[in-house]
C-alpha cells in the first residue's frame, strides 16, 4: 500500500499524522509513505527526523481580512495543485490523508480531482478554512469532537478521535515522579503552558508558590524553555518548597501524564485528546492568540461535559487558579466525577479507528 499524508504548520497537525503512520506500519509494515509539507513549517524538521520521505511545496494561508496577499495565495494554491498532481501521478498512492494546515489544501484537492480516495482529519471542535473547503471534495471527514460534525457534509463524517491519544495509553506508574524529586503517593497537579510556556500562566503560578508549599498536594510546574531562567530568579526570592518541582520542559510527557491527578494547561486539540484518553481532570486556560479562538471552543466542549474547569486568560489571577486547583484536588468526589466525565469523552483507540477508515477506502479503490 502507498499513502500520502499532508499536515503542517503546528505540532497539532503533525503529531496525529505521525501517530497514524506508526499504526499503519504495525498493520502493514511494507507500506510506502510520502509526507508533503512546507519547508518553513515544523513538519520539515519533525517528519524528516522520523526518516519518513518528505517533499515540500510552497503555499501560504489566506488572510482573514482583505489583502493583496490573498491573490498571491490563490496563485500559489493553483501552482501547488499542479505540482501535487505530478507527484501523485508519479507516486501512485492508494489513499491521501490531510491532517490540517493550509498545506493540505492543494495536496488533498489534487488527489480528489484525480479520483484518489481522500480523507481529512479535523482535530478541533471548530474546523479551519482549509478543511471546510476540502470537505466538499473528499470521501471521508474524520473528527475528534462530535460538535464539529455540523460543519461538514453529514454523510462523510466519522468520529475517530485524535490518533495522538492512542500513544499516551499505558499503565499508571507514579515512580516517574521521583525524577522530579516529588513523592509517589501524593496527589499531583501538572501545570504547563505548551512547549514554549505561557507568561500569564507562569505569573499566576509564581504568585501561588508560597501557598502551594502549604498544601497537601504537590506541584510539577513546567515553565517552558524561554521562561525558565526568569522564573528561577523569582523562585530564589520567594524560596522553594519540597512539594514543588520546577522544570523548563518535559520530554516524556505521556509517561508523566499517566502519573498525575490533575492538569492545568492550554486547550490545544492534542492535549485535550491525551487528557480525555487518560481520564484526567483539567483546568483549561485557552490561548486567545489562535485562529478563530478555537482553543476556547475546544475547552468548552470539555467543561460543558463536566470534565474540566475553564479559566479565561483575561480572568486569570493567582487566587483564582489556586481556588480552581483546590476545588478539584481537595475534593475527592469532585475529582472522581471529573475523571469519569473525561473518560467518557476519550477515544483511546483513535489511531486504529482512523486506520480502519483509511484501509476501507484504499481497498475500495
Amino acid at each position: 500500500m502507498k499513502v500520502i499524508i499532508s499536515g503542517g504548520g503546528t505540532g497539532g497537525h503533525i503529531y496525529p499524522a505521525l501517530a497514524l503512520i506508526r499504526t499503519i506500519k504495525k498493520e502493514h509494515p511494507n507500506t510506502e509513505f510520502l509526507y508533503i509539507g512546507t519547508q518553513k513549517g515544523l513538519e520539515s524538521s519533525i517528519v524528516t527526523r522520523e526518516n519518513i520521505p518528505f517533499k515540500s511545496i510552497h503555499i501560504t494561508g489566506f488572510k482573514r481580512s482583505l489583502s493583496l496577499e490573498n491573490f498571491k495565495t490563490i496563485f500559489r494554491f493553483l501552482k501547488g495543485v499542479r505540482e501535487c498532481k505530478k507527484v501523485i501521478k508519479s507516486f501512485k498512492p492508494d489513499v491521501v490523508i490531510g491532517t490540517g494546515g493550509y498545506v493540505c489544501g492543494p495536496v488533498v484537492y489534487a488527489a480528489a480531482k484525480q479520483k484518489i480516495p481522500t480523507i481529512i482529519h479535523e482535530q478541533n471542535s471548530v474546523p479551519g478554512l482549509t478543511n471546510k473547503f476540502l470537505s466538499r471534495y473528499v470521501n471521508k471527514v474524520a473528527i475528534c469532537f462530535e460538535s464539529s460534525g455540523e460543519f461538514f457534509p453529514k454523510e462523510k463524517v466519522v468520529l475517530t478521535g485524535n490518533p495522538r491519544a492512542s500513544e499516551v495509553i499505558g499503565e499508571k506508574n507514579t515512580e516517574v515522579l521521583k525524577n522530579f524529586q516529588l513523592q509517589t503517593d501524593k496527589p499531583t497537579v501538572l501545570i504547563f503552558g505548551g512547549s514554549r510556556g505561557a507568561r500569564p500562566i507562569n505569573e499566576a503560578v509564581i504568585r501561588n508558590l508560597a501557598q502551594f508549599s502549604q498544601k497537601s498536594y504537590q506541584v510539577l510546574y513546567v515553565t517552558g524553555d524561554v521562561h525558565f531562567n526568569e522564573v528561577e530568579k523569582e523562585v530564589s526570592l520567594i524560596g522553594s518548597s519540597k512539594n514543588i518541582s520546577i522544570v523548563p520542559f518535559i520530554h516524556n510527557m505521556p509517561e508523566v501524564l499517566r502519573a498525575v491527578d490533575l492538569v492545568v494547561s492550554r486547550a490545544g486539540a492534542t492535549t485535550l485528546a491525551e487528557l480525555t484518553a487518560l481520564g484526567i481532570p483539567s483546568i483549561l486556560i485557552p490561548s486567545p492568540y489562535v485562529t478563530n479562538n478555537h482553543q476556547e471552543k475546544n475547552a468548552r466542549a470539555l467543561t460543558e461535559s463536566g470534565a474540566a474547569t475553564l479559566v479565561l486568560e483575561s480572568e486569570l489571577t493567582g487566587p483564582k487558579l489556586l481556588q480552581a486547583i483546590d476545588e478539584i484536588l481537595l475534593d475527592t468526589n469532585n475529582m472522581m466525577k471529573m475523571k469519569d466525565a473525561a473518560k467518557k469523552l476519550g477515544i483511546p483507540d483513535a489511531s486504529n479507528r482512523l486506520f480502519k477508515v483509511m484501509d476501507a477506502l484504499a481497498k475500495s479503490k
